[in-house]
């Protein structure tokens, strides 16, 4: 067909830039469209958890990430300095790797041997980055890759068929395979397109906001449960966060006022604070709802348009960029042809239930955070178990997407799983072999029966023959282009089983190879 660009995307945040990115680097012609025309720059989420660190890595941006961590974390030993007046407790926040409904998890209590704790390299290193810095990171990249990025244009409507979309836009109209919309939680491209969204309505309202403040000497860093809700203090100068239970907000698009925001945090954590300033302010509220279906016909869904959550737990940008991850390749190998249509049924299949997760996840920390007796006597359990070695790894792993197992044909324990990054004999580390964004077949033991099946798929899948001491049990793993294992196998198996079900996994995810006589 005759398209304009193969693909528009609706939302130029981090999950549509992510997905754009993507898009290219599977050959796809990409079009963003941005309603801003610059960054937005109220306060959104202020750290990435592993998952979404772990793709960005895979795709060459982990020195830029380590960067913009390192002043952020400089920032934050400086307020610890001015609340500890050059005490020594600048780098308790520092053992942290999260929190459950704002109870804390000691990095020390971690046992990183559990599966998804220690296997994703370097990329756990990484979790102070702000949504709006990864937003320009992104932005960067977008650029290099050649995505079209129109920013100033918002999505008006538009006309799906069988062969295309015809997407309206407030400069015109254009014709498009296909349209993505991922354009946040009040998404136009699912209103429009008649998505079904089921969910909980909000019971509670939270605030987060970066203000100027007097007479908070006795504000508790980190997160403080009090008689009438719950707040966060840090762990950037003036952050604050209120969270309190009697109801949604009468409005959420009211603005947020000094005196409004002063009320609210002085009623929470009983301290007469006095807010001199507003930096940046934003309400929210634990409305959680996901759409039944990622895709209808051409039109697809994805991060925030998908499925909302309130925040408690920093893994919206995460879930948001695996979604991103998930469709991109598939849809870029559907456009060229490398694959049919029907791949991409495991978009949604794959990463509904991932969403669903996070949703209870987040209620679930709401549950633990409300403050009558029964909730509070749940977190005080809560927060026993958040003491102990198997409390925090098992937190700390969820929160961390160490559950995360996609229904793949195969018996393998890594099947399924975010592959790890395995450190191999030519001094490289897996994901240094990811950054080009295709398929990878690590040959582990020097198998030419491997490589056989591998020769029909040049371009598609790239092979690599290399050892990987730390993991001697592996022969062979073959390593989708979101860094997902889609088959692997063990050393000890005889030939020619160690490469049983390899053939029907490139077939699977790669389409026939090359030379193949297909029936009929």
């Amino acid at each position: 067909m005759d398209y304009d660009v193969d693909v528009v995307v609706a939302g130029g945040g981090p999950v549509g830039l992510m997905l754009a990115c993507e898009l290219r680097l599977g050959g796809a012609r990409v079009a963003v469209l941005e309603r801003l025309t610059e960054v937005d720059p109220t306060i959104k989420g202020r750290a990435i958890t592993a998952p979404g660190a772990e793709a960005l890595y895979r795709r060459g941006m982990l020195p830029a990430l380590a960067e913009v961590q390192r002043q952020a974390m400089d920032r934050f030993q400086a307020f610890m300095r001015e609340r500890s007046d050059g005490g020594g407790a600048a780098g308790r926040g520092l053992g942290i790797v999260g929190h459950f409904a704002g109870i804390m998890l000691r990095a020390d209590l971690v046992d990183r041997t559990e599966p998804g704790l220690g296997d994703a390299g370097p990329a756990t290193e990484i979790a102070f980055v702000a949504q709006q810095d990864i937003e320009r990171l992104l932005g960067k990249r977008a650029g290099q890759l050649g995505v079209d990025v129109r920013r100033g244009v918002e999505l008006t409507g538009f006309d799906a068929d069988d062969e295309g979309v015809t997407v309206r836009t407030s400069h015109g109209a254009i014709r498009v395979g296909w349209l993505v919309g991922c354009d946040g939680g009040r998404s136009a491209v699912r209103k429009l397109a008649g998505f079904e969204f089921p969910g909980t309505e909000p019971e509670i309202t939270c605030h987060q906001a970066v203000v100027d403040m007097t007479d908070a000497e006795d504000l508790k860093i980190g997160w403080t449960a009090t008689d009438t809700g719950v707040y966060a203090y840090g762990p950037m100068p003036g952050r604050v966060v209120t969270v309190e239970f009697d109801s949604p907000p009468a409005d959420r698009d009211a603005p947020v006022t000094t005196e409004d925001l002063q009320a609210r945090l002085r009623r929470v954590s009983g301290v007469d604070v006095t807010i001199t300033g507003v930096r940046t302010a934003t309400r929210f509220t634990d409305h959680a709802r996901q759409v039944t279906e990622y895709r209808k016909g051409r039109v697809l869904l994805a991060g925030d348009a998908a499925h909302v959550h309130s925040a408690f737990g920093s893994q919206g940008l995460s879930l948001g960029i695996g979604d991103a991850m998930n469709l991109g390749w598939k849809l870029a190998a559907v456009i060229g042809g490398r694959a049919p249509e029907g791949l991409l049924d495991t978009y949604a299949s794959e990463r509904h239930p991932v969403g669903a997760w996070v949703l209870d996840w987040t209620r679930s920390q709401v549950a633990a955070m409300r403050p009558d007796p029964q909730s509070r006597a749940l977190r005080e359990i809560v927060s026993d178990l958040a003491g102990t070695v198997v409390g925090t790894t098992y937190l700390t792993a969820r929160l961390n997407g160490g559950g995360v197992r996609y229904e793949l044909p195969g018996e393998h324990p890594l099947t399924g799983r975010s592959t790890p990054d395995l450190e191999l004999t030519d001094g490289s580390r897996l994901a240094d072999h990811l950054h080009g964004g295709r398929a990878l077949l690590l040959d582990l033991t020097d198998d030419p029966e491997i490589r056989a099946l591998a020769a029909g798929y040049a371009g598609r899948v790239d092979t690599l023959t290399v050892g990987c001491p730390s993991r001697p049990e592996l022969a062979a793993v073959l390593v989708r282009p979101d860094g997902f294992t889609a088959w692997a196998a063990d050393a000890g198996a005889q030939a020619p089983m160690s490469t049983v079900g390899l053939a029907e996994a490139l077939e699977e995810w790669f389409g026939v190879p090359e030379g193949a006589v297909t029936p009929g």
